[in-house]
């Protein structure tokens, strides 16, 4: 890892100072208002965002608790101990440099204190910023099978998937350039880090050494993962009718299985990629935006504009001006 980006880690927060001044443990105010200890994504995040990083606080036992968030726990240096709860099973789980920790909604959870140079990022992830990355995944395999039951938030799914990627170049690589988006903050790196958790995940299901999960997946899986494939490959034309014809499945079956699984039926899924794709040519292609609406198959311009004021809180001429003066060098 780039030692800018070590030394970002490296430094000691208000709260671990605390701890080595022995005036405090971890502070569960900040991080939850609940009497029960279910760290808080509105602590975390800002709102709008979908995924941010921070770094794992060192020097103290933080208590078992659970997220209403997917955490990703990246062991960037050093080691820690991990103890996951999920469905009545208890494990603790060492991690090693280079070791990727996947946590559900449903898993509880605590970390033995570590020292200052066991470096780890979590990576606090709403379930919705998976749709579009976990359609990169072209096989079955565990991994896809945890990331379905989290969008799912399947209560007697997977909790947890530990995998070991120390070596792996590329997931080394594409790791270390999520953290560097997201310590930098830039203005559009939402689809950045889209792409790169896609690829992410397509390099940890061909080349990971998973070590261990807990949980199953369920039937409907597959299903879900072929509809989901099909709105990231025909976003611009697609139709819920075509796909349920494809399946032989009814269209109500269709839309009510992805509102289990994502939370957004059919149609909101393909609007959400339809708008994610205007916004990627707005920043990267000089194409207006009436040809931009051509491309990704928007016929109502008003609605279009509506939607994306929404979406991203400025109309697509204010957002490419936004997006242009963020990239220009300083």
């Amino acid at each position: 890892m780039r030692q800018e980006l070590l030394e970002y880690l490296r430094r000691i927060t208000p709260e671990e100072q605390a701890i080595l001044d022995g005036r405090s443990g971890i502070r569960q105010e900040l991080y939850t208002s609940r009497r029960e200890f279910v760290v808080d994504s509105q602590r975390l995040l800002d709102q709008g965002r979908l995924i941010e990083i921070r770094p794992h606080t060192r020097f103290a036992h933080f208590p078992r608790h659970r997220h209403n968030y997917v955490e990703m726990v990246y062991q960037c240096t050093g080691r820690a101990a991990h103890i996951v709860e999920c469905g009545g099973r208890r494990e603790a789980i060492p991690l090693r440099a280079g070791d990727l920790l996947f946590l559900n909604q449903n898993v509880s959870h605590e970390i033995l204190p570590t020292a200052e140079e066991d470096l780890a990022v979590n990576f606090i992830i709403l379930p919705q910023f998976f749709s579009r990355p976990v359609s990169m995944i072209e096989r079955e395999n565990i991994l896809r099978d945890f990331l379905l039951d989290t969008l799912s938030g399947a209560v007697d799914g997977s909790g947890w998937l530990h995998t070991r990627t120390a070596g792996l170049v590329p997931v080394e690589n594409l790791l270390e350039s999520m953290i560097w988006t997201l310590t930098g903050a830039q203005a559009g790196s939402s689809t950045i880090l889209e792409a790169s958790m896609g690829l992410l995940f397509m390099n940890l299901s061909m080349y990971g050494d998973v070590a261990g999960r807990s949980g199953s997946g369920g039937g409907d899986q597959s299903l879900v993962f072929t509809v989901l494939k099909y709105i990231e490959d025909r976003y611009s034309d697609g139709s819920l009718a075509q796909l349920s014809r494809q399946l032989g499945r009814p269209e109500y079956y269709v839309s009510r299985l992805l509102k289990r699984y994502t939370g957004s039926n059919f149609k909101e899924l393909l609007q959400q990629r339809k708008l994610q794709q205007a916004a990627y040519l707005l920043a990267h292609t000089p194409l207006s935006v009436e040809a931009i609406l051509s491309h990704i198959g928007y016929g109502n311009s008003s609605y279009f504009y509506r939607r994306f004021r929404l979406r991203y809180g400025c109309s697509p001429k204010e957002y490419r001006a936004r997006e242009a003066a963020a990239l220009k060098p300083c």
